[in-house]
């Protein structure tokens, strides 16, 4: 079978890759040699899949359904195989084999990639959101185990690329400005120290067999759990933009959500203004100019 990679695959790799590299013109080689490896039998790469990694239903040697995933090293699958080693399929997908490879390629249990948290109403989604993130926030494993990056270290980067584009950006820098004064009030005293998704949204979360839903794709962090549902705050910016009231709803959200997972409700607001410019900023860099709006409106929100 020819493992075509998906559009979604290749544009945004092609935004995010680093210079130079490869993965995607070896990737045909590494799936089939993934597959003949395990002696997998293919049913179909998954559309349009993910943005850092490609995506394929298989079915293993005694015809159990389980999902093949290839990521390059730059993604960091090595974390997110010890993550889901450490969380054990307890409020995410499972991991079919032991961690130790370090090839990028991950075998994971099938769930059902067709419907998400997101299909199902907004009140009804963030609830079924906030619980399934409660039982990923979990003492983080042993350094000696996996040393996973902290969130520190992580919004580090993204500052210094958020200061180095405020330079030539006039009308984002104010928000910049914010967004990096708020980071480093919330860095002085974080309240606890957690395994996280990193990345976790509506759409991070598949209806699946074992329990209802399960979480999938972590870029995970370790640091505290404000910095995890900041991201779920601004779910479905685009309709929250569109709506009359879209400031008065956010302003809810965050209340509702920080109540309902026991976290400091200013601390949330921190967090959700600095993820959601560092998302415009980026954005506007790579030439999503759309989508860079809508995120540096909804973060004049906060």
């Amino acid at each position: 079978m020819a493992f075509e990679p998906p559009r979604r695959l290749v544009r945004a790799l092609g935004e995010t890759a680093p210079e130079g590299d490869d993965w995607l013109t070896r990737l045909p080689g590494t799936a089939q040699q993934a597959v003949a490896l395990r002696e997998l039998t293919v049913e179909r790469v998954q559309v349009p899949g993910g943005r850092s990694s490609l995506v394929v239903l298989v079915r293993r040697p005694d015809g159990t359904p389980a999902v093949l995933k290839l990521a390059p090293s730059w993604a960091r699958p090595a974390s997110e195989r010890a993550a889901l080693a450490h969380w054990g399929g307890r409020g995410a997908v499972q991991l079919l084999e032991p961690p130790p490879s370090d090839d990028g390629v991950l075998l994971l249990e099938r769930l059902h990639p067709e419907v998400s948290v997101r299909t199902l109403p907004e009140a009804k989604a963030l609830l079924e959101a906030a619980g399934t993130l409660r039982r990923l926030w979990v003492e983080p494993p042993a350094e000696t185990v996996h040393r996973f990056e902290t969130v520190a270290e992580r919004t580090g980067r993204q500052a210094k690329a958020m200061r180095a584009s405020a330079k030539t950006d006039a009308e984002a820098a104010p928000l910049v400005d914010a967004a990096l004064a708020v980071r480093e009030e919330l860095l002085a005293a974080p309240p606890e120290h957690r395994l996280l998704h990193g990345t976790f949204r509506q759409s991070k979360i598949l209806a699946a067999d074992r329990l209802p839903w399960l979480a999938v794709g972590p870029d995970p962090v370790v640091g505290e759990c404000a910095f995890d549902l900041a991201r779920l705050v601004r779910d479905r910016v685009e309709d929250l933009i569109a709506a009359p009231s879209g400031a008065a709803i956010t302003r809810r959200r965050v209340k509702r959500l920080a109540e309902s997972l026991d976290v400091d409700q200013e601390r949330l607001r921190g967090w959700t203004l600095f993820r959601a410019v560092e998302s415009g900023v980026r954005a506007r860099r790579v030439g999503r100019p759309q989508d860079s709006e809508l995120l540096l409106e909804f973060a004049t929100w906060l």
